[in-house]
């Protein structure tokens, strides 16, 4: 395993330590683990381009290590009343609509190359920005008129990103099974030739 792959391992296993402080509504040693695999999340992509060392394994993992630092953080600040549930609905669904997505590209032999849009890349900041604001709102109480604007934002691009993602799985699906239509049709001239 190379380092790149480690440091998102390492990031994987930050996110049961994050879910004891947010538990335990310890904020500030919250927002230092969320910041310690925000860090560690850069480092990893950097290393991984500047030691030419990007990895199928890499590219599996440091989506699942977002995704299960965002998803639990969100989660949990829901529960504890600290963020608005419905928002955290939108982002936990969204993540489940493209991961289903992916699973049925995957199953029906799809051809796309799975890649992370602007859209999706802008979504991920904004929520990132939403749980710092809200881990670090005792530190931030001077930008507390930002709260609703904050949460719009990231609702928004959360929505568009979602349905970004479904317009390329639907094109992905409809050029498959036109080209399996074409295959189709030339397998039959073939045969009506000879």
């Amino acid at each position: 395993m190379n380092i790149p792959n480690l440091i998102s391992v390492l990031r994987i296993l930050l996110v049961p330590l994050l879910a004891i402080f947010l538990l335990e509504e310890q904020y500030n040693y919250a927002l230092l683990v969320f910041i310690v695999a925000g860090i560690s999340d850069g480092l990893d992509g950097f290393l991984a381009r500047l030691l030419n060392q990007k990895t199928r394994l890499g590219a599996i993992l440091d989506p699942i290590a977002d995704k299960a630092l965002l998803v639990t953080t969100f989660v949990l600040l829901a529960v504890l009343g600290v963020i608005p549930q419905w928002l955290t609905v939108l982002v936990v669904s969204r993540d489940l609509i493209i991961i289903t997505g992916f699973a049925i590209l995957v199953l029906s032999d799809s051809q796309i190359k799975i890649e992370p849009t602007y859209t999706s890349k802008l979504t991920t900041v904004f929520q990132i920005l939403t749980v710092v604001y809200f881990l670090g709102l005792e530190y931030l109480l001077f930008m507390l008129f930002l709260r609703d604007y904050l949460i719009a934002a990231t609702a928004l691009l959360t929505l568009l990103s979602c349905a970004h993602y479904l317009v390329i799985g639907f094109r992905a699906l409809g050029t498959d099974r036109k080209d399996e239509g074409e295959k189709k049709t030339l397998k039959q001239l073939d045969k009506s030739q000879t």
